[in-house]
């Protein structure tokens, strides 16, 4: 008695669980967001099907082997699932901005016009240290322990306004120089298709990204007051150039060749430190 007692309190909250998922699925229309994005039926189960099974699994504490590979009543294959995630023509990029622009309007709308939206870029160790023939593997430094790992960066872009954080854009870098790289590209893929320009992508040096991410979320209408950085992207160069987009606020590198101009005096780093460091009662 005890037992289906229990399995009728879970198999309520699973019910209730895919039903907010349903609502959120519809209220911004994930089916057309998908269309949008080049992700469309040709055969078989509706991608949109697919797509909420796997949104779902963190929700039900699940991870993709059980909730997809093994779980027998799902209306659809494993295979399904596999070919919709390797699918190189399919923008999961577009895909992820549209839905956050859209939460975004609707975050703005609850929100205080006056209150500060920022655009926060990072760059963050992927290890895969126990990997040996992932496509593109590469040697990289990691900044916080300061060693190489073998693996990936990842690049992110998302959007805050001190409450609520979006992603809105990122990617998974690999090394530009190629006597750094366990692995190259394995096939030759579609030069016009989304899987293509991503592997280009990963084998370019991330500051060149910086800015058409920045263009690219700042034209599907994600606003912000500024950007914000750490100091592995505060060169000069850089703020400058996406400067002319959205103010920039970062930490700065104490590099000797840098000067900055401060009442009418050329300084390094150190130098202007000194200057305007605070001081009891000024």
């Amino acid at each position: 008695m005890e037992a289906t007692k229990i399995q009728r309190g879970c198999q309520e909250k699973t019910e209730k669980i895919q039903d907010r998922i349903s609502v959120f699925f519809e209220t911004y229309h994930i089916g057309t967001l998908l269309n949008y994005s080049g992700i469309r039926k040709v055969r078989g189960t509706s991608p949109l099907v697919i797509v909420k099974s796997i949104f779902g699994l963190p929700f039900h504490g699940m991870n993709f082997f059980r909730g997809i590979v093994q779980n027998n009543e799902l209306e659809f294959f494993k295979d399904a699932a596999y070919d919709l995630l390797k699918g190189s023509k399919y923008n999961w990029r577009k895909l992820m901005l549209l839905l956050s622009v859209k939460i975004s309007s609707k975050i703005n709308a609850l929100t205080a016009e006056n209150r500060e939206k920022v655009i926060i870029i990072d760059d963050s160790p992927y290890d895969k240290s126990r990997s040996k023939m992932v496509e593109l593997l590469s040697k990289v430094f990691d900044h916080s322990t300061k060693r190489y790992l073998k693996g990936f960066r990842l690049l992110t872009v998302v959007w805050s306004d001190g409450a609520s954080l979006l992603p809105l854009d990122f990617a998974l870098l690999s090394s530009a120089k190629k006597k750094n790289r366990h692995q190259e590209i394995r096939e030759a893929s579609d030069k016009r298709s989304c899987g293509y320009r991503r592997r280009q992508e990963a084998i370019t040096e991330s500051t060149e990204l910086l800015e058409p991410m920045i263009r690219r979320v700042l034209r599907f209408g994600i606003r912000a007051d500024y950007i914000l950085m750490d100091s592995w992207f505060g060169l000069p160069s850089i703020i400058q150039m996406l400067s002319t987009h959205v103010p920039v606020i970062c930490m700065l590198k104490n590099m000797y060749r840098v000067f900055y101009q401060y009442q009418g005096m050329k300084l390094n780093l150190d130098a202007l430190y000194r200057h305007v460091k605070k001081r009891p009662g000024k």
